[in-house]
Formats: structure tokens, sequence, C-alpha cells
């Protein structure tokens, strides 16, 4: 059923007791998917497919390249030649998530008050510069108000794109196209990793520059050039040029059905009832204690995932080359899931829960295995495994376009995932104490068992989903609702800014 008249309004009106909200203020129709035909859709999917993707996909690549670098930089001299003793490497990755996690708050603001591409270009152009002077530091004191400075630039973009998904693609697309952006980090990883085993190799048989210092001017060189690309081509379908007024309408007609909400309107005003029904929303904080979980051990794997390797048996270029086969199984894994979300809805959690048992086993393996190098390959084979686990951090990421609504919400919630996020990962990176070193037994023990209380709070966290669409259908059937007169309701009550618990029309994807 379609609403294309005042009476057909008006009956829908009487049945739900919902105002019908009308999106457009200049006299225009309500925006319906029904407005264009299904080959101006595929049209439409195509161009933001060719825009958005490649360019998300080096976004988050290079991000994750510059985040992680730190760990093969110290398998070349980094703490030898900064001097750094103790604690002091993991404080490092620490300090980091530390001011990611601060000045999030406010960058989530400012891109809601200004514009998310551009906001995120300027600020993508700084941490550049940021990485870039890295190689010129010679202690501990100027490596850690650099790192301060890079998480405080570097915390946008997954907020960015998380907004910028949202607004350009369905709700049963947010999961194929953010794996797809996902892979970067596994997909340019390997790249990288290829060049910075170059950079690597050169400095060992030349001399000059050392390796580490190499690394930092080439990560940084490439952050720059390609913030100057997101200015022109990253946004939302109000921000972006290369789309038409009548492309734009197109856009936000074809999402409108995720009830959400669209980017049809700016909607800067900042609502105190959605901020209080952020904290109050146990999906909240089951969100909050998975994102908790996973960054503990991505924390401590980040910064030492390298050390770890060496720790096997491996030389420092070794031990490059031998990590991408990680990032070749990161990526089957992740296009298998993306594939599996498509083509059979409703598994995003299960999927999620089947990754963490492979890193359960693998984690738990490598703290029990005996030092002996006779182990290496089996090592080896254990940390591999735990590849899997990466596609978790990706999907709890999803859950904020595709079951939050509510533009003040929304950022609530990301600004309380991004706390989780970041006190996971500071904390995470100092399990690994220098005094465990080269194997960090406790620490790989505590990444283990924070896969397992992982899995039991997802597992918990779907049952709930499940409860609420539940009796949601249950109260739209009592009221004589039929399934496409909630979906359309669902739609217009998201266009007026509603909350996912103010619209009772809304369905969560699980």
């Amino acid at each position: 059923m379609s609403i294309s008249s005042a009476s057909e309004k008006k009956s829908l009106q009487e049945v739900s007791n919902q105002p019908v909200l009308e999106i457009e203020k200049n006299g225009e129709d309500v925006l319906q998917e029904s407005d264009y035909t299904e080959a101006e859709y595929r049209r439409i999917l195509r161009k933001i497919d060719r825009y958005l993707l490649p360019l998300m996909w080096v976004a988050y690549g290079v991000q994750q390249a510059d985040k992680t670098g730190l760990s093969t930089q110290a398998l070349f001299g980094l703490r030898e030649d900064t001097g750094l003793v103790g604690q002091q490497y993991s404080w490092l990755s620490t300090i980091f998530y530390l001011a990611y996690m601060v000045f999030e708050f406010p960058s989530s603001y400012m891109m809601q008050r200004v514009s998310v591409g551009k906001t995120l270009a300027v600020l993508m152009l700084l941490w550049g510069i940021v990485v870039l002077c890295t190689g010129f530091c010679q202690n501990w004191a100027q490596l850690m108000v650099l790192r301060t400075l890079q998480g405080a630039f570097e915390c946008t973009i997954s907020p960015s794109f998380l907004l910028i998904i949202a607004t350009w693609y369905k709700t049963s697309e947010h999961a194929s196209r953010s794996v797809i952006w996902g892979t970067a980090n596994a997909g340019f990883g390997i790249i990288v990793q290829l060049c910075m085993y170059a950079i690597g190799n050169h400095a060992e048989k030349q001399g000059g520059l050392a390796a580490w210092r190499g690394i930092s001017f080439f990560l940084g060189a490439i952050t720059i050039v390609l913030s100057i690309c997101s200015w022109f081509l990253l946004g939302t379908p109000r921000e972006v040029a290369w789309i038409s007024k009548e492309e734009r309408r197109m856009v936000q007609a074809r999402i409108v059905a995720n009830r959400t909400g669209t980017d049809a309107h700016k909607n800067a005003k900042w609502k105190r009832d959605h901020v209080i029904e952020a904290f109050v929303d146990p999906s909240t904080w089951f969100l909050f204690f998975s994102v908790l979980l996973s960054g503990l051990p991505n924390g401590g794997v980040t910064s030492f995932g390298s050390l770890v390797y060496k720790s096997f048996g491996f030389t420092s270029l070794e031990t490059i080359l031998y990590n991408i086969p990680r990032d070749g199984v990161s990526i089957i894994w992740f296009l298998f899931v993306g594939f599996s979300c498509s083509k059979w809805p409703g598994i995003r959690f299960w999927l999620m829960l089947a990754a963490i048992v492979p890193a359960f086993v693998g984690m738990l393996a490598m703290s029990l295995l005996p030092s002996s190098t006779s182990f290496r390959w089996i090592k080896f084979g254990m940390y591999l495994m735990t590849v899997t686990a990466n596609v978790n951090g990706l999907f709890l990421w999803l859950f904020l376009p595709s079951n939050v609504a509510g533009r003040t919400k929304k950022s609530v919630v990301s600004s309380i995932l991004f706390v989780a996020y970041c006190t996971g990962n500071a904390a995470g990176s100092q399990f690994f104490r220098s005094q465990d070193a080269p194997r960090y037994v406790p620490a790989i023990t505590a990444c283990a068992i924070c896969f397992a209380l992982q899995f039991l709070v997802i597992l918990a966290w779907r049952f709930y989903l499940v409860y609420l669409n539940k009796s949601r259908d249950k109260a739209a059937v009592a009221e004589g609702l039929t399934s496409e007169q909630v979906k359309e309701l669902g739609a217009l009550n998201a266009e007026k800014d509603m909350t996912d618990k103010q619209n009772v029309h809304f369905r969560y994807t699980y």
C-alpha cells in the first residue's frame, strides 16, 4: 500500500493514532519509495557505490594503517631510538585511545552542526600531518604529544562513516556495504605491509634513514593526499556536489523505509529526551559492554600483534610478510559474512557469535602452548584463527545506523559506543606488561576471557531484540495494522526525528 492521497493519510493516522508528517516544506508530496522505479533506484545505487565505496575503502584502510603502524615501527627500532622503557610503549596506545574518547563528544556535535564530509576531510589532513611528524620524534614525550593529537583528530572517521552509510543506503544494505569498506583493514593493510617491508628491507641493506621513520613519512603523506579527495567527494547526500537535486531526492526516497530518518532536512536541534532515552535504553548498554569486551583484545593486538608474531621465532621482516596471510583470511571472512547477511537476513548476531569461537580457541591455545620455537607454526595457525573476531567490531558499529533512530540519540549512542571502544582499547594495551615479554601469556589469556564474556553478552542482547520486535508485532496486529501499514507509518514517524523507542512501528535488525 502507498500513501498517495490525503484521505489515505488520514485513514492511516486514525488507525495508528500517529500524526502524519509532511517531509517537504515547500508544498511537495511526502517522500515515498513508490516515487521512483526500481530501474531508477538501481541506477542511483550504482552511482553511489561508484563514488563512495572506493573512497571509503581507502580512507578506512589509511586510518587503520596510521593507527596500527606503531606496531610495525616497533619492529624496526622505534623503542630503542626514542629510549622507551617499561610501559612507555604501551602508553603510546593508551593515550591515543584516551584522546579518542575525550574528543569524540565535541567532534560528534560539530559534525551534526556543520558538515560530516568537510569536518572529516579537515581532521584527516591534520592527523596526516601528525603521523608524518612522528618520524621526527626523539623521545617518549614527543611521541606522547603526537599520539594524543592523532587520537583527537582521528576519532571522527567511524562516526562519520556510520552517518554516511545511514543516509545513503537501505538497512538491508548496511552490512554488505560496510563489510566492503571494512575489508580495508586487511586489504589496504596488505598493500601497506608490502610497502613497509620494502622500506624496512632497504633500511637494513642500505642504511640511512631508520625504517620506522620512513614508515611515518610514507603513511603521513598518503593521508594528506587522501584528505584532499575526501573534501570534494565524501559526505551525506545533502553535502556532496556529485549528485543532482533530483538524484538527491531519489536517494532520500529510497531509504525512507529504513524508519531511522533520511537526510532530507538538517536536524541540528539537540533534543533532551533523545539524550535521556539513549542512557536508559538497555540496548545501549548491551552495545557498550559488547564493544568494551571487543576493544580489550583489539587494543593489545593492535599495538603488540607484531611483537607477538616475532616471539614465535620470526625475524622483523618475516613478521611483516607472515602477517599478510592473516589479512588475506580476514578479507575472505569479511566477504563471506557480508554475502551471508545480504542473502539470509536475521543472521547478523549468529555470525558474530560464530566469529568469537575460533578467536577464543586461538588465544587460549597460544597462552597454553610451550615457548619452544618448534611450536611456532602451530602458534602461527592459532593466531591466524583469531582474525575472525575482527568482523564483530564492524558489526557492533553497524548497530548504530540500523537500529538507532533519532539524530540526537544516534549522536549520543555513538559517543557512548566510543567510550566503550576507547576504554577497551586503552586498557587492552596495558594488559601487555614489559615483564611478561616476549610471550605475554597473562595478556593473551585475558584476551581469551574477554571473548568468552562477549559471547554471553551478545547472545543475551539478541534475545532482548527478538522480544522487542515480537511485542511490537503483537501490538500492531491487535490494532488491525497490516505489515505494509506498519512499514509506511514507521517511515513517516522517522522523518519527524523520532527515536526507535518513540516510534512503535520501528523494527530492530538482528
